[in-house]
């Protein structure tokens, strides 16, 4: 008896050994809530949407300890619609996210599959709409992804320890296709932490987006909704700083935008259709401050603004330069650690707007509302249930 007491502890102790090397986790997260939006075809729209201040998901990870500081990884995650039990991002099952890789402890992480590019993963957290605020406090358009419009496919990513408070990674997605350079995207991004203070820098290139569904970057604009725009290139880089005072965050972020040759917008399956028509480029500026003060720590407030300066330049020599401005402010309180609650709401006003009247920039352009505004206003407010498992 003895002899088998023993025996049956040794092979416990192996079994918990076992499982400490390698683990699989499921998660999720459910966002809820009810929307008003004005100004939609000339009315306004109350109606229910998932996924608002942080897209609705389900997802599983992993990791096994391989020894001497090497793990193999992987993350399959799942965008839905609460509403309707939808698969989001265009249907795909594993639409966020897909990926396996690699983790050193010394080296860093090298990850293969569908993810997200460097600019996502170290300039958007310091924004409103990348981090507490959601995609209500999205720049015009999402026209630089910081509010994760698009991911990349085919993607071969490295991302750094931390040294020291510094990180820094980049990724490359593939064309998938004999065309090497079509529909193929880069990008590098870098973050740096010291106590209170957060600073960023990302660059993203993606090369004729939307050119085969094999592509690095597929179902944006008049062919879908996973996006904003369709054009033959886009390069987005950006800067941004936070810096925390007791309670309180502060935060500026640039974002630069720049489209050649674009030709839809992701409102291109709308009725009406607004439309570029022919235009050459397409750029925008936006500079965002933001801040958010915890009152306590299950209560925060939340404020941004955003001032987006656009050049408009028409195949036949026609240009123009609109400008946004848009207002965000949020209130979240935490029932428990899984659940919160909050209110939100959001104006946006297009200035010059008779400059690019029939290009469909003349709209207030909000990608999280129902439709563009029929005017260059817009107003959209929610009031949302959040559960995290």
């Amino acid at each position: 008896m003895k002899k088998s007491l023993i025996a049956l502890g040794v092979l416990s102790a192996f079994a918990g050994a076992a499982h400490a090397q390698s683990s699989v986790t499921l998660y999720g997260l459910i966002d809820e809530g009810l929307d008003y939006t004005n100004n939609v075809g000339g009315h306004s729209l109350y109606a229910l949407s998932s996924g608002d201040a942080q897209g609705s998901r389900w997802g599983m990870k992993g990791a096994e300890d391989l020894g001497g500081g090497l793990s193999a990884i992987f993350r399959l995650e799942s965008g839905l619609n609460v509403n309707n039990g939808k698969f989001a991002q265009e249907g795909q099952e594993f639409g966020r996210q897909a990926y396996v890789g690699v983790a050193s402890t010394t080296i860093g992480t090298l990850t293969l599959g569908r993810q997200y590019d460097s600019l996502v993963d170290y300039l958007a957290p310091l924004t409103a709409n990348g981090n507490w605020g959601g995609a209500m406090f999205s720049h015009p358009y999402d026209n630089d992804n910081t509010d994760n419009s698009f991911r990349i496919n085919n993607a071969v990513k490295y991302t750094s320890v931390d040294y020291a408070g510094f990180t820094f990674g980049g990724a490359y997605a593939f064309s998938n296709s004999t065309n090497f350079a079509v529909n193929r995207a880069q990008s590098v991004g870098a973050q740096y932490i010291n106590g209170p203070l957060n600073v960023a820098a990302a660059y993203l290139n993606v090369d004729s987006p939307n050119n085969g569904s094999a592509g690095a970057v597929a179902n944006l604009g008049s062919s879908g909704t996973d996006g904003s725009w369709t054009a033959a290139r886009q390069r987005v880089f950006g800067v941004g700083i936070n810096y925390t005072i007791a309670s309180a965050t502060l935060t500026f972020v640039y974002t630069h935008t720049q489209l050649s040759q674009p030709t839809a917008t992701e409102y291109a399956n709308l009725t009406p259709s607004p439309t570029l028509g022919a235009a050459s480029s397409l750029k925008f500026n936006n500079f965002e401050v933001n801040a958010k003060y915890q009152f306590t720590p299950s209560f925060f407030v939340g404020g941004m603004y955003t001032y987006t300066q656009a050049s408009y330049d028409g195949t036949a020599g026609n240009s123009a330069k609109p400008k946004y401005h848009q207002f965000g402010l949020i209130a979240d309180y935490n029932l428990s650690k899984r659940t919160d609650v909050y209110v939100q709401g959001s104006y946006v006003k297009v200035a010059s707007a008779s400059d690019v009247a029939g290009t469909g920039l003349e709209f207030a352009a909000n990608p999280d509302a129902a439709g563009p505004s029929s005017s260059s206003k817009q107003v959209m407010a929610r009031v949302g249930i959040r559960q995290r498992f």
